[in-house]
């Protein structure tokens, strides 16, 4: 961790959304889930339904948060290696000579390796159970892998090359999954056992599977998660453009490309099922819409029309996102902080809504604790 002494440029609305899609994780969730119980209004039912994962196929809001994190880490690296690179003799990054990459392939290669640490230590690592019963995959470490791959992608290819690429990608793990048997199965079946994804977790990921015979972060569905990343990357390229479009109509295009990429994912989820589990061609596209319809809006509200007095806790959240998502899964107990700042003052609360003051009580804590780190500018740097 280290305080932050150059001025942050990045866009306020990605950061902003960052921080909304880590709000959910962190606690948002447990606060929907028990004014849901407490008060069973349809609308808060609903949004309670939708914060928890599919079983299998299908898609609900919680399916999105992973991939809408992974998209806005594309959305970032453009404005990113752009800090770090003025070279105003070239036009693209792929154009960078050989020498002025290294350092940058250095720092990606770094990035990454700890992102790995870091799963595997949410994962559990340091409570030495043993190398079997230590889960090797984790969303941190695909976080690192696809953000990298996308990026040497970024750095080596023109943006037509590099679409050319996103399509090989979802088309190629299409093709894989569909047609390259499985041993006892036989090919395309799209099931937790039975599917292509899974029988190579099995044959090569080491220590424990999420799922016994399954591991959603798995080998090779990092694939496709590559081109959720590169989706933010043309996200971000778009919006750099220097053409005669008015941010405005950027935005107009912004929301056509995110409402063809929906219909896109329903139409191949008829042979090929949305499934996060499996990161599914289908599932890449359908949440890579929605996700660029999020920053589209985000963008609007709070970089083009300033309004983001509402957006400075997301901001808060989003500043300091890997930091909050470590510690929010169980690397700090919140709730016993929350409970020793609120817990008598809850106490005293009618019991039907207790569970609702002490889920609000953690939310408050994070965001005090995030709080205070924005304003003193610590921040987790990876």
């Amino acid at each position: 961790m280290k305080k932050e002494t150059q001025k942050n440029t990045r866009l306020v609305s990605l950061d902003a959304l960052r921080g909304f899609d880590m709000f959910w994780i962190m606690s948002g969730e447990h606060i929907i889930h028990a004014l849901a119980e407490a008060t069973h209004i349809p609308l808060l039912e609903w949004m309670s339904e939708q914060l928890h994962h599919t079983a299998w196929n299908g898609i609900t809001f919680y399916d999105m948060i992973f991939p809408l994190f992974l998209f806005i880490a594309g959305v970032s690296m453009p404005f990113s290696m752009q800090k770090k690179v003025a070279d105003a003799s070239v036009e693209a990054p792929y154009q960078l000579p050989y020498s002025t990459k290294v350092p940058l392939y250095l720092s990606m290669i770094k990035r990454t390796v700890i992102l790995l640490f870091l799963g595997v230590v949410v994962n559990g690592l340091f409570k030495w159970n043993g190398y079997e019963q230590t889960r090797i995959a984790s969303v941190l470490g695909r976080i690192g892998l696809a953000w990298f791959f996308a990026g040497i992608i970024y750095l080596n290819f023109s943006t037509i090359k590099q679409l050319y690429a996103f399509v090989f990608l979802l088309v190629g793990y299409f093709l894989a999954m569909k047609y390259v048997p499985v041993p006892g199965f036989g090919a395309g079946v799209l099931t937790k056992e039975g599917s292509l994804e899974s029988y190579v977790d099995r044959l090569l990921l080491p220590g424990r599977l999420h799922s016994i015979v399954h591991d959603p972060e798995g080998i090779l569905s990092t694939i496709p998660a590559i081109g959720t990343a590169m989706l933010g990357v043309f996200t971000a390229t778009f919006l750099k453009m220097d053409i005669k479009f008015s941010d405005y109509k950027k935005v107009g295009f912004m929301v056509l490309a995110g409402l063809v990429l929906i219909g896109i994912g329903l139409l191949w989820d008829n042979s090929f099922p949305i499934n996060k589990r499996l990161w599914s061609s289908s599932f890449v596209c359908f949440v890579g819409g929605f996700s660029i319809l999020f920053f589209a809006l985000f963008y609007l509200v709070i970089d083009l029309w300033k309004w983001q007095t509402w957006a400075l806790p997301f901001v808060w959240i989003g500043s300091n996102s890997i930091l909050i998502y470590m510690a929010a899964e169980g690397l700090v107990n919140f709730g016993y902080t929350a409970n020793f700042l609120f817990g008598g003052l809850i106490g005293h609360a009618p019991t039907l809504w207790q569970p609702v003051f002490t889920a609000s009580s953690i939310t408050l804590t994070q965001l005090l604790l995030l709080y205070i780190l924005y304003k003193k500018k610590v921040f987790l740097k990876i």
